[in-house]
């Protein structure tokens, strides 16, 4: 999730803790020689300024301006060696590395037996915990070994290395096969969003059938199995199928709890897949059960059956609060919810640095969504206009469309229609461009066109109209995604019923707990 600045070092920097800082300190301290070293000078000077240029380090400290880069070089790679040693960044994978290594110092020894030894050991440890890529470099290394020490019969000792080599590289084969097809469906949603007509869904499927490889379920590891649920829970959200993502992001977490200590050596995977989860019983409307994984979510942070570091903090920040919100909406407590938004704002000053633009977006656009249901139009078209202004945002062409048809239907409220038939035109070119023009998305531009023909005691007559026009859509494969984003059958409900949206939400809220 982290963020490149344009200067590495000084990210790197300031990204560190106070213990960090204690540890590197200690570190080079032991190295000897190194108190008046340019690198500690220049660690010092980046530690305690907020910005810095290359006129400030010849200021500051006794470097010479051809030093300068690699002076930096150096001090960049003296951090990561220290971070390498601090405990806080050891996890199995960094063990078993750390036991290759040794391993193979004791064979350039000529210490063969040693060395056996120890990769014996670490395989083991390879294996138990799914890391199949290094087992396998760990079996090809014994297998080096072995052909120049003859240790056990030869003979069996060279067919069981093989025969271990062979099935670990086709579990390896077959995950990255798994993998791929995860990234590249996962892609796809974000750049396409759902599917919008039958050559997509056919396009999509056939797709999905040519790359997924053959297996038999029982021969599947952790990590075979985890992609392969991600590979359907991408598929599932292209094809708009609920029921399905829910299954596949059910299963998904599901694994985890089967091996609480994944959670540990794999939290990134666990926390999207607990957001997934979430976002499935969201878009199914099942209040109770998204409550109870919230909570549950909430129970694994605060007890740390996660591994909290830099790169998790930054994705609880970004599902738990996102979720949070999304509670709000299923509730209908928009006014509520306005007080948390005001929480979120300050937060996201605090991450800027570590989250992208297309998730601050998605930010934006739940928040505007927020004002919205609260009836405060005017702040609602303050945050649609970021994503609308934002010119650099490629991906979730979705977010995009819908966007512009929220803050049509905002401006209408808000009264500020005197360029309405304006934002009408650039948004129905806006919505060609991307390919994403539907019926709810025409008979709501064309309705808000005619809207100044129409009489004011007629007005009441064409929303219950348009109302029973967009009802149809609701469940239809294709134009549903359009209440997804925009609960537009509310917002028309409460103009036929006199009501505020907020109140219209929470009936329906009540009545699906019933």
């Amino acid at each position: 999730m982290a963020i490149e600045q344009k200067d590495t070092l000084f990210t790197l920097v300031k990204s560190l803790s106070k213990s960090e800082k204690r540890q590197f300190k200690l570190y080079v301290g032991r190295l000897g020689g190194n108190s008046e070293a340019n690198f500690i000078s220049l660690f010092n000077l980046l530690d305690k300024v907020s910005t810095f240029d290359d006129d400030l380090i010849l200021k500051k400290t006794n470097i010479k301006k051809q030093q300068i880069s690699n002076t930096k070089a150096h001090l960049y790679k003296q951090i990561l060696v220290s971070l390498r040693f601090n405990p806080v960044h050891h996890n199995v994978r960094a063990q078993i590395r750390e036991q290759f290594d040794f391993a193979a110092i004791l064979y350039n020894k000529g210490l063969y037996k040693q060395s056996l030894k120890i990769l014996d050991k670490v395989k083991e440890l390879a294996l138990k915990n799914g890391e199949n890529n290094l087992a396998y470099e760990i079996v090809e290394f014994e297998k080096v070994i072995e052909s120049q020490y003859i240790t056990r019969s030869m003979s069996n000792r060279a067919d069981e290395l093989s025969e271990q080599a062979k099935k670990l590289s086709l579990k390896n084969v077959r995950t990255s096969k798994l993998s791929n097809l995860s990234l590249q469906l996962y892609s796809l949603l974000l750049q396409r969003g759902y599917a919008k007509e039958d050559s997509d869904i056919q396009s999509v499927n056939k797709y999905f059938e040519k790359r997924l490889p053959k297996f038999e379920f029982s021969e599947l590891g952790f990590r075979e199995k985890l992609f392969l649920y991600k590979a359907y829970l991408w598929h599932s959200l292209i094809m708009q199928d609920f029921a399905s993502s829910y299954k596949y992001s059910q299963k998904w977490v599901d694994l985890f709890e089967e091996n609480p200590e994944m959670k540990i050596q794999n939290p990134v995977f666990y926390l999207k897949g607990v957001n997934y989860l979430l976002e499935s019983l969201f878009l199914g409307k099942h209040k109770v059960k998204f409550t109870t994984i919230l909570q549950n979510l909430k129970s694994d942070i605060e007890n740390q059956n996660v591994a909290i570091n830099e790169n998790t903090k930054t994705l609880i920040f970004l599902y738990y609060n996102q979720n949070k919100i999304n509670l709000h909406f299923l509730e209908g407590s928009f006014k509520e919810g306005l007080l948390f938004v005001e929480e979120i704002l300050i937060k996201l000053k605090d991450f800027e640095g570590q989250i992208d633009a297309h998730h601050t977006m998605v930010f934006y656009y739940k928040i505007a969504c927020m004002y919205f249901g609260s009836g405060k139009n005017e702040d609602c078209i303050f945050y649609l206009e970021k994503i609308i202004n934002n010119k650099d945002l490629k991906m979730r062409e979705d977010l995009l469309c819908y966007a512009r048809v929220l803050n049509l239907v905002a401006h209408y409220e808000a009264g500020i229609d005197y360029n309405i038939e304006k934002l009408i035109v650039s948004t129905y070119k806006f919505l060609l461009k991307m390919n994403d023009l539907h019926q709810v998305q025409r008979k709501m531009m064309s309705f808000l066109k005619n809207l100044s023909n129409i009489y004011p005691q007629d007005l009441r007559k064409e929303f219950i109209k348009l109302h029973g026009e967009l009802k149809k859509f609701e469940n239809h494969p294709y134009e549903k995604r359009s209440f997804l984003y925009l609960d537009i059958l509310s917002w028309l409900e409460s103009k036929i019923q006199n009501e505020t949206v907020e109140s219209i939400v929470q009936k329906k809220a009540q009545k699906l707990l019933k």
